[in-house]
């Protein structure tokens, strides 16, 4: 079945590997933003953190903002 906008590319064995999507055309999705947040998210794991009063703490000395 063909989409419009979507295109499967296959290896040299006829698997496929990678998907292109028409940003044009679905750039606005709601759900392949949320994919493409949780591919994020998914790169992220285990990386340091910070808590939310550091993360607080931090965008008002940039944006100098008084506490």
């Amino acid at each position: 079945m063909a989409i419009a906008g979507i295109k499967y590319e296959k290896n040299i064995r006829g698997i496929n590997t990678h998907v292109r999507i028409d940003l044009k055309r679905y750039g606005n999705n709601e759900l392949l933003e949320d994919f493409l947040d949780g591919v994020e998210a998914e790169n992220l794991k285990g990386s340091e953190t910070i808590t939310l009063d550091e993360f607080k703490s931090h965008m008002d000395k940039r944006f100098k903002k008084n506490v």
